[in-house]
C-alpha cells in the first residue's frame, strides 16, 4: 500500500492487500499487487508505474499512474499484451532481447 493511499483513507476500506510483487526496471518501478475486496472476498489486480523525479528545489517525488484490473478481463488483458508485444520484437526491434 503506498502513503497517499493511506493518508486519503479510502484505499484501506475497500480493499486488503494480498501479494505484493515489485518490478524494478532503471527509473522505473511497476508493482503488480493482488487485492481483494472486504465485502465480497472479490480480487482483483492493480498495476502501477512509479517514476522517480528531481523537483526544481533538489527533492525527489514519484509520478505514479495505475491501472485497475479486474478477474473478468484477465485473459483478453494478457492476450492483448502479449499480441502487442510479440508485434514490437518482430516488427520494431533491430534485435530481439533474449528472456
Amino acid at each position: 500500500m503506498y502513503s497517499e493511499d493511506f493518508e486519503r483513507g479510502g484505499a484501506q476500506e475497500r480493499s486488503e492487500d494480498v501479494y505484493s510483487k515489485p518490478v524494478r526496471a532503471g527509473k522505473r518501478t511497476y508493482f503488480f499487487d493482488v487485492k481483494a475486496t472486504k465485502g465480497n472476498n472479490d480480487y482483483y489486480l492493480t498495476i502501477t508505474e512509479s517514476k522517480r523525479k528531481q523537483e526544481g528545489d533538489g527533492t525527489f517525488s514519484f509520478d505514479k499512474h495505475k491501472i485497475f484490473l479486474y478477474k473478468e478481463d484477465f485473459d483478453k488483458f494478457a492476450d492483448g499484451l502479449e499480441e502487442v508485444i510479440a508485434y514490437i520484437r518482430q516488427n520494431c526491434l533491430k534485435e530481439t532481447p533474449q528472456f
